[in-house]
Protein backbone atom coordinates (compact mmCIF):
# COMPACT_ATOMS: atom_id res chain seq x y z
CA UNK A 1 0.00 0.00 0.00
CA UNK A 2 2.69 2.14 0.86
CA UNK A 3 4.70 1.64 -2.45
CA UNK A 4 1.55 2.55 -4.12
CA UNK A 5 1.16 5.80 -2.61
CA UNK A 6 4.85 6.87 -3.37
CA UNK A 7 4.48 5.75 -6.66
CA UNK A 8 1.55 7.69 -7.22
CA UNK A 9 3.25 10.79 -5.71
CA UNK A 10 6.00 10.59 -7.32
CA UNK A 11 3.91 9.77 -11.07
CA UNK A 12 1.91 12.69 -9.80
CA UNK A 13 1.49 16.58 -10.51
CA UNK A 14 2.98 17.78 -7.44
CA UNK A 15 6.42 16.35 -7.22
CA UNK A 16 6.39 17.07 -11.43
CA UNK A 17 5.80 20.70 -10.10
CA UNK A 18 8.93 20.46 -7.61
CA UNK A 19 11.52 18.97 -9.44
CA UNK A 20 10.28 21.42 -12.39
CA UNK A 21 11.07 24.40 -10.08
CA UNK A 22 14.34 25.89 -10.23
CA UNK A 23 13.06 27.98 -7.06
CA UNK A 24 11.28 25.33 -5.19
CA UNK A 25 14.52 22.83 -5.05
CA UNK A 26 17.62 25.30 -3.92
CA UNK A 27 14.64 26.21 -1.28
CA UNK A 28 13.97 22.75 -0.15
CA UNK A 29 17.80 22.06 -0.48
CA UNK A 30 18.83 25.16 1.61
CA UNK A 31 16.33 24.46 4.01
CA UNK A 32 17.39 20.66 4.53
CA UNK A 33 20.88 21.68 4.75
CA UNK A 34 19.66 24.21 7.96
CA UNK A 35 17.83 21.76 9.40
CA UNK A 36 19.87 18.68 9.25
CA UNK A 37 22.55 20.72 10.54
CA UNK A 38 19.98 21.90 13.35
CA UNK A 39 18.98 18.11 14.51
CA UNK A 40 22.07 16.89 14.25
CA UNK A 41 24.26 19.72 16.01
CA UNK A 42 25.95 16.97 18.22
CA UNK A 43 27.55 15.45 14.91
CA UNK A 44 27.80 17.92 12.69
CA UNK A 45 29.05 21.38 15.01
CA UNK A 46 32.56 21.37 15.81
CA UNK A 47 32.59 22.71 18.72
CA UNK A 48 29.92 22.79 21.45
CA UNK A 49 29.47 26.32 21.98
CA UNK A 50 27.45 25.80 25.55
CA UNK A 51 29.76 23.73 27.09
CA UNK A 52 31.51 26.18 29.21
CA UNK A 53 34.45 23.81 30.23
CA UNK A 54 35.30 24.01 26.44
CA UNK A 55 35.32 27.75 26.09
CA UNK A 56 38.72 29.86 25.83
CA UNK A 57 38.24 33.79 26.76
CA UNK A 58 41.66 33.88 25.15
CA UNK A 59 39.90 33.14 21.84
CA UNK A 60 37.27 35.52 21.89
CA UNK A 61 35.80 37.79 19.24
CA UNK A 62 38.21 36.18 16.64
CA UNK A 63 37.39 36.76 13.28
CA UNK A 64 36.55 34.23 10.40
CA UNK A 65 39.32 32.21 9.45
CA UNK A 66 39.79 34.20 5.90
CA UNK A 67 40.34 37.28 7.88
CA UNK A 68 43.95 38.02 9.21
CA UNK A 69 44.35 37.25 12.85
CA UNK A 70 41.32 34.38 12.79
CA UNK A 71 41.89 30.88 13.06
CA UNK A 72 41.20 28.01 11.12
CA UNK A 73 39.25 25.99 13.86
CA UNK A 74 36.57 28.71 13.95
CA UNK A 75 35.67 28.92 10.24
CA UNK A 76 32.90 31.81 11.17
CA UNK A 77 34.87 33.26 14.32
CA UNK A 78 33.82 33.83 17.88
CA UNK A 79 31.73 35.67 19.98
CA UNK A 80 32.54 37.83 22.74
CA UNK A 81 32.67 34.71 25.16
CA UNK A 82 35.06 32.41 22.65
CA UNK A 83 31.96 30.30 21.50
CA UNK A 84 32.58 29.70 17.81
CA UNK A 85 30.02 31.19 15.72
CA UNK A 86 29.24 28.37 13.56
CA UNK A 87 28.32 25.82 15.82
CA UNK A 88 26.33 28.21 17.70
CA UNK A 89 24.58 28.93 14.57
CA UNK A 90 24.10 25.33 14.31
CA UNK A 91 22.50 25.02 18.07
CA UNK A 92 20.65 28.13 18.15
CA UNK A 93 18.68 27.09 14.55
CA UNK A 94 17.35 23.84 16.54
CA UNK A 95 16.04 25.98 19.16
CA UNK A 96 14.73 28.18 16.58
CA UNK A 97 13.16 25.47 14.22
CA UNK A 98 11.89 23.70 17.85
CA UNK A 99 9.99 26.87 18.64
CA UNK A 100 8.81 27.26 15.57
CA UNK A 101 7.56 24.06 14.34
CA UNK A 102 5.66 23.49 18.39
CA UNK A 103 4.04 26.72 18.28
CA UNK A 104 2.57 26.27 14.55
CA UNK A 105 1.69 22.73 15.39
CA UNK A 106 -0.47 24.13 18.41
CA UNK A 107 -1.73 27.27 16.85
CA UNK A 108 -3.08 24.50 13.96
CA UNK A 109 -4.62 22.07 16.28
CA UNK A 110 -6.42 25.23 17.65
CA UNK A 111 -7.27 26.86 14.45
CA UNK A 112 -8.46 24.20 13.09
CA UNK A 113 -10.49 23.24 15.90
CA UNK A 114 -12.37 26.49 16.31
CA UNK A 115 -12.90 27.22 12.51
CA UNK A 116 -14.29 23.44 11.79
CA UNK A 117 -16.84 23.71 14.59
CA UNK A 118 -17.83 27.43 13.48
CA UNK A 119 -18.24 27.08 10.13
CA UNK A 120 -20.44 23.35 10.53
CA UNK A 121 -22.40 24.37 13.09
CA UNK A 122 -23.08 28.09 12.35
CA UNK A 123 -25.08 30.47 13.92
CA UNK A 124 -24.52 32.21 17.79
CA UNK A 125 -21.41 29.78 17.93
CA UNK A 126 -20.17 31.09 14.63
CA UNK A 127 -20.54 34.47 15.17
CA UNK A 128 -18.82 34.82 18.99
CA UNK A 129 -15.52 32.80 17.16
CA UNK A 130 -15.16 34.77 14.58
CA UNK A 131 -15.77 38.37 16.96
CA UNK A 132 -12.81 36.75 19.26
CA UNK A 133 -11.08 36.63 16.01
CA UNK A 134 -11.62 39.98 14.97
CA UNK A 135 -10.57 40.87 18.40
CA UNK A 136 -7.40 38.95 17.92
CA UNK A 137 -6.00 40.57 14.69
CA UNK A 138 -6.74 44.04 15.57
CA UNK A 139 -3.90 43.73 18.03
CA UNK A 140 -0.20 43.38 16.29
CA UNK A 141 0.90 39.81 16.59
CA UNK A 142 4.53 40.73 18.44
CA UNK A 143 2.34 42.96 20.87
CA UNK A 144 0.02 39.71 21.53
CA UNK A 145 3.62 37.66 22.12
CA UNK A 146 5.05 39.93 24.33
CA UNK A 147 2.17 40.50 26.63
CA UNK A 148 1.51 36.98 27.09
CA UNK A 149 5.12 35.96 27.43
CA UNK A 150 5.83 38.47 29.56
CA UNK A 151 2.83 37.62 31.60
CA UNK A 152 3.81 34.03 32.01
CA UNK A 153 7.05 35.30 32.84
CA UNK A 154 5.99 37.22 35.73
CA UNK A 155 3.45 34.67 36.95
CA UNK A 156 6.31 31.73 37.37
CA UNK A 157 9.71 33.92 37.52
CA UNK A 158 11.89 31.18 39.11
CA UNK A 159 10.52 28.69 35.97
CA UNK A 160 12.65 25.63 34.86
CA UNK A 161 13.53 26.18 31.21
CA UNK A 162 11.71 23.78 29.99
CA UNK A 163 8.68 25.98 31.24
CA UNK A 164 9.94 28.80 29.97
CA UNK A 165 10.11 27.62 26.12
CA UNK A 166 6.78 26.00 26.66
CA UNK A 167 5.28 29.96 27.29
CA UNK A 168 7.35 31.02 24.49
CA UNK A 169 5.47 28.35 22.02
CA UNK A 170 2.01 29.27 23.54
CA UNK A 171 2.67 33.17 23.56
CA UNK A 172 2.85 32.29 19.79
CA UNK A 173 0.16 30.04 19.10
CA UNK A 174 -2.04 32.06 20.53
CA UNK A 175 -1.55 34.98 18.38
CA UNK A 176 -1.18 32.65 14.97
CA UNK A 177 -4.28 30.40 15.59
CA UNK A 178 -6.89 32.89 14.15
CA UNK A 179 -5.69 32.83 10.32
CA UNK A 180 -6.30 28.91 10.88
CA UNK A 181 -9.59 29.64 11.92
CA UNK A 182 -11.05 32.13 9.40
CA UNK A 183 -9.54 29.95 6.56
CA UNK A 184 -10.74 26.48 8.09
CA UNK A 185 -14.37 28.60 8.50
CA UNK A 186 -14.53 29.73 4.75
CA UNK A 187 -14.03 25.97 3.28
CA UNK A 188 -16.11 24.53 5.61
CA UNK A 189 -18.66 26.95 4.93
CA UNK A 190 -18.39 25.73 1.19
CA UNK A 191 -18.09 21.78 1.98
CA UNK A 192 -21.22 21.69 4.54
CA UNK A 193 -23.71 22.32 1.53
CA UNK A 194 -22.43 20.10 -0.69
CA UNK A 195 -23.76 16.80 -1.59
CA UNK A 196 -21.94 14.20 0.17
CA UNK A 197 -22.35 16.37 3.60
CA UNK A 198 -26.31 15.79 3.33
CA UNK A 199 -26.09 12.08 1.76
CA UNK A 200 -24.24 11.44 5.46
CA UNK A 201 -27.07 13.10 7.63
CA UNK A 202 -29.58 11.12 5.69
CA UNK A 203 -28.33 8.47 6.64
CA UNK A 204 -27.93 9.05 10.14
CA UNK A 205 -23.82 9.89 10.70
CA UNK A 206 -23.01 12.17 13.62
CA UNK A 207 -22.20 16.15 12.77
CA UNK A 208 -18.89 15.12 15.10
CA UNK A 209 -18.15 11.89 12.21
CA UNK A 210 -19.32 14.27 9.41
CA UNK A 211 -16.38 16.80 10.54
CA UNK A 212 -14.02 14.29 11.38
CA UNK A 213 -14.14 12.11 8.53
CA UNK A 214 -15.45 14.32 5.31
CA UNK A 215 -15.11 17.74 5.90
CA UNK A 216 -12.06 17.97 7.39
CA UNK A 217 -9.83 16.28 4.73
CA UNK A 218 -11.54 18.66 2.42
CA UNK A 219 -10.40 21.70 4.04
CA UNK A 220 -6.82 20.56 4.55
CA UNK A 221 -4.90 22.09 1.40
CA UNK A 222 -5.32 25.48 2.28
CA UNK A 223 -4.00 24.93 6.02
CA UNK A 224 -0.95 23.14 4.65
CA UNK A 225 0.01 25.75 2.63
CA UNK A 226 -0.93 28.23 5.66
CA UNK A 227 1.11 26.19 7.94
CA UNK A 228 4.51 26.04 5.82
CA UNK A 229 4.67 30.00 5.61
CA UNK A 230 3.67 30.27 9.35
CA UNK A 231 6.73 28.43 10.61
CA UNK A 232 8.79 31.20 8.91
CA UNK A 233 6.92 33.42 10.33
CA UNK A 234 6.87 31.97 13.55
CA UNK A 235 10.50 31.51 13.38
CA UNK A 236 10.57 35.42 13.20
CA UNK A 237 8.28 36.11 15.96
CA UNK A 238 10.70 33.93 18.29
CA UNK A 239 13.97 35.76 16.79
CA UNK A 240 12.18 38.70 18.05
CA UNK A 241 11.13 38.47 20.59
CA UNK A 242 14.30 36.87 21.57
CA UNK A 243 16.38 39.99 20.40
CA UNK A 244 14.48 41.98 22.75
CA UNK A 245 15.10 40.00 25.41
CA UNK A 246 12.04 37.95 26.49
CA UNK A 247 12.37 34.99 24.36
CA UNK A 248 14.37 31.42 24.92
CA UNK A 249 16.87 31.26 28.05
CA UNK A 250 19.89 32.91 28.06
CA UNK A 251 21.34 29.36 28.96
CA UNK A 252 20.05 28.09 25.29
CA UNK A 253 20.11 30.71 23.00
CA UNK A 254 18.50 30.58 19.63
CA UNK A 255 19.29 32.40 16.54
CA UNK A 256 17.45 36.12 18.02
CA UNK A 257 20.12 36.06 20.72
CA UNK A 258 22.66 35.38 19.24
CA UNK A 259 22.17 38.62 17.03
CA UNK A 260 21.08 40.41 20.13
CA UNK A 261 24.48 39.39 21.71
CA UNK A 262 26.39 40.36 18.28
CA UNK A 263 24.43 43.77 17.48
CA UNK A 264 26.50 45.07 20.91
CA UNK A 265 29.79 44.74 19.17
CA UNK A 266 28.40 45.78 15.56
CA UNK A 267 29.90 49.10 15.24
CA UNK A 268 32.92 47.96 16.83
CA UNK A 269 34.21 45.63 13.81
CA UNK A 270 33.21 42.44 15.32
CA UNK A 271 30.52 42.34 12.23
CA UNK A 272 30.48 38.58 12.08
CA UNK A 273 29.04 38.03 15.53
CA UNK A 274 25.64 39.28 14.20
CA UNK A 275 26.10 39.20 10.72
CA UNK A 276 26.26 35.38 10.47
CA UNK A 277 23.53 34.64 13.00
CA UNK A 278 21.43 37.46 11.01
CA UNK A 279 22.00 35.58 7.57
CA UNK A 280 20.92 32.09 8.90
CA UNK A 281 18.06 33.12 9.75
CA UNK A 282 17.18 34.84 7.05
CA UNK A 283 18.15 31.76 5.03
CA UNK A 284 15.54 29.79 7.18
CA UNK A 285 12.62 31.97 6.65
CA UNK A 286 13.00 32.41 3.32
CA UNK A 287 13.57 28.91 2.35
CA UNK A 288 10.26 28.20 4.16
CA UNK A 289 8.49 30.83 2.51
CA UNK A 290 9.45 30.16 -1.17
CA UNK A 291 8.76 26.76 -0.37
CA UNK A 292 5.02 27.64 0.70
CA UNK A 293 4.83 29.40 -2.28
CA UNK A 294 5.59 26.74 -4.26
CA UNK A 295 3.19 24.25 -2.74
CA UNK A 296 0.71 27.49 -2.87
CA UNK A 297 0.75 26.85 -6.61
CA UNK A 298 1.21 23.41 -6.28
CA UNK A 299 -2.22 22.33 -5.12
CA UNK A 300 -4.41 25.18 -6.76
CA UNK A 301 -6.32 23.15 -9.24
CA UNK A 302 -6.60 26.27 -11.64
CA UNK A 303 -2.74 26.89 -12.47
CA UNK A 304 -1.93 23.96 -13.22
Amino acid sequence: MTTTALKRFFDGDVWFSFRTSPVAVLAAAIASVCIFCAVFAEAVAPHNPFDLSTLELSDARLPPAWIEGGKSTYLLGTDDQGRDILSALMYGARISLLVGFASVVLSLLIGVTLGLVSGFVGGKLDAFLMRVCDVMLSFPTILVALLIDGVGRAMFPDAHESLAFAVLIVSIALTKWVDYARTVRGSTLVERNKDYVHAARVIGVTPLRIMRRHVLPNVLGPVLVLSTIQVAQAIIIEATLSFLGVGVPPTSPSLGTLIRIGNDFLFSGEWWITIFPGVMLVLIALSVNLLGDWLRDALNPRLR
